[in-house]
């Protein structure tokens, strides 16, 4: 089979991907990439040069966080697309990158999504302020070890806890209040996990924390979205396909709250796909890939350099 007729998972990674310096080699390359910069720093009045190239505390608060990823994301998906038109079999992404995978449909403009994203990197962190939410990743244990964990502590200690995202076998992070979190450190040490590692986040995704986030939330998906898609999205909710605005408004919407079902979803699409591209800074989802499902290649495109590596592979 030819790599033209392969079918093609498209993705997009979340946070926790950013570095300073991600994105450069586009901007410095291509006059598309400067304008995507330049028209989305004036959207949402971030300077997204200074943002990615220059040290600064910025870039890892989530409101600005998640421009700066989808931002990145979809300049590496337009470049390749003008140099290779391909149409993918599907689309998905991890939490935000969900919102990518979105944008790549063609179900929002580039600068809505950018414009949204920060809204919901806000909404996020406005729901967590004053309550020390956080998230911690558990290595080294069942899903359902952790899951019973999890819920004996909020049902007979009334502690705030809940998974949040099923990353890969063996690796499920979880979200809550951050007393709550390391409170229960020792218990899943204990319980057989090899870490249990608290993350430098100051929010708790994925969880019901963000509740109050939701409807505004909505609202704006409701008004920035669009139909048709070009094809389907994988919901990190269900891990199944959807492809429509009304879909995606109550499943974004409900995202906030409910875990990411990224291992689920690559397990769901193996005889769906042969091939995934990541696009986007660094390579955390071919990493997660090759270890939920070693049949499926997953190349990246994240500088100038990849990009015509990836091209060269699909000719």
């Amino acid at each position: 089979m030819s790599m033209e007729k392969r079918r093609v998972a498209m993705i997009f990674p979340g946070q926790g991907s950013q570095t300073i310096g991600m994105g450069k080699a586009f901007y410095d390359n291509s006059a598309l990439a400067r304008e995507m910069f330049d028209k989305a720093s004036e959207r949402i009045g971030v300077d997204f040069q200074k943002l990615l190239f220059e040290e600064n505390g910025q870039i890892n608060q989530t409101a600005y966080t998640q421009p700066a990823i989808l931002l990145v994301s979809m300049i590496a998906y337009r470049l390749f697309q003008e140099a290779h038109p391909l149409e993918p079999t599907l689309l998905m992404g991890h939490s935000l990158g969900e919102i990518s995978a979105v944008c790549a449909a063609g179900a929002i403009d580039y600068l809505d999504a950018v414009e949204l994203v920060h809204k919901r990197g806000n909404l996020m962190q406005s729901a967590c302020e004053g309550i020390d939410a956080g998230m911690m990743a558990i290595v080294g244990m069942g899903d359902e070890d952790v899951e019973k964990i999890c819920t004996d502590a909020r049902n007979k200690e009334n502690k705030s806890v809940w998974p949040a995202n099923y990353n890969q076998d063996g690796q499920l992070v979880i979200a809550g209040l951050k007393a709550d979190l390391k409170s229960l450190e020792s218990v899943f040490k204990e319980a057989g996990a090899k870490r249990a590692l608290v993350l430098n986040m100051s929010v708790s995704s994925h969880c019901p924390l963000l509740a109050s986030a939701q409807e505004p939330l909505r609202v704006e998906l409701e008004r920035m979205l669009k139909d048709p898609f070009d094809a389907p999205v994988i919901s990190n909710v269900t891990a199944k396909p959807y492809h429509t605005k009304q879909q995606a408004v109550e499943l974004l919407s409900e995202q906030l709250v409910k875990p990411v079902l990224y291992k689920q979803s690559i397990v769901g699409i193996k005889d769906d796909v042969d091939i995934a591209i990541e696009f986007g800074n660094g390579k955390v989802l071919a990493g997660l890939n090759r270890r939920i499902n070693k049949e499926m290649p997953t190349l990246n495109v994240f500088d100038m350099e990849s990009l015509s590596r990836v091209i060269e592979e699909l000719s």
